[in-house]
């Protein structure tokens, strides 16, 4: 990747929910931009918009108006399968609730962006391995999700985000459901992840927690608020 191109570049999004006889304005005009390597999260209280333009970011959702690129790519104006191929070759994600197949090992949770990538076994169960491994879950890769912490699980949920060697990771309240032991244990992980080289994106309305990043950016009412670097 060119290191001039942002990672994110999004210019006057804004996002109306329909809601029969009301409108509501999620995000009003927010101008974002994301350098390569960088650490940034989005505070926000809840209704601030912050989860809208996340998922707009992760192209799980469009904006009203507005542009957005992602990596150069103007994807806003691609269609649906178009910006999920995007989202599949360029984002990892990580959520509040982990997400991961309960029947499912750790290896093959974290397996799985390769299996839809259609990437030979051999090659894809060494991948894996090895971000079990860089999360500190070597170990434990045949367990369940019922047979692991939730430290561990939302470990093996950063490994799975992981493991396509993605551009962007974005990560929503990553340690909303855990104690605070744990919680350090995760941030402490994504600071490593950045000092690896990996662009991260994480969304919180935990002051604690945004903390960790470089800059941040908070958002009201739909609109930016503030935009800090350390």
């Amino acid at each position: 990747m060119d290191s001039s191109v942002p990672v994110i570049d999004a210019r006057g999004l804004c996002k109306v929910y329909d809601m029969g006889e009301v409108s509501v304005e999620a995000l009003r005009g927010v101008d974002f931009r994301l350098e390569k390597g960088e650490f940034t999260c989005i505070m926000g209280a809840s209704g601030s918009g912050k989860s809208t333009l996340l998922n707009i970011i992760g192209c799980l959702d469009r904006p009203t108006s507005g542009s957005y690129e992602l990596m150069g790519r103007k994807v806003d104006s691609m269609d649906d399968n178009e910006q999920a191929g995007i989202r599949n070759r360029f984002i990892g994600f990580v959520f509040q609730t982990f997400n991961l197949l309960p029947r499912a090992s750790a290896l093959h949770n974290v397996e799985l962006p390769l299996v839809y990538a259609r990437m030979p076994k051999k090659e894809r169960r060494e991948r894996a391995m090895h971000v079990l491994d860089r999360v500190g879950l070597a170990d434990r890769s045949s367990h369940r999700p019922n047979q692991l912490s939730g430290g561990e699980r939302q470990r093996v949920a950063i490994a799975r985000a992981l493991v396509t060697g993605p551009a962007l990771l974005l990560a929503d309240e990553p340690t909303g459901n855990l104690d605070s032991t744990n919680g350090r244990i995760i941030l402490d992980l994504f600071g490593e992840i950045h000092q690896d080289g990996h662009t991260i994106l994480l969304v919180t309305h935990d002051q604690n927690v945004a903390s960790s990043a470089g800059r941040i950016v908070r958002i009201s009412d739909g609109v930016v608020e503030s935009d800090t670097r350390r």
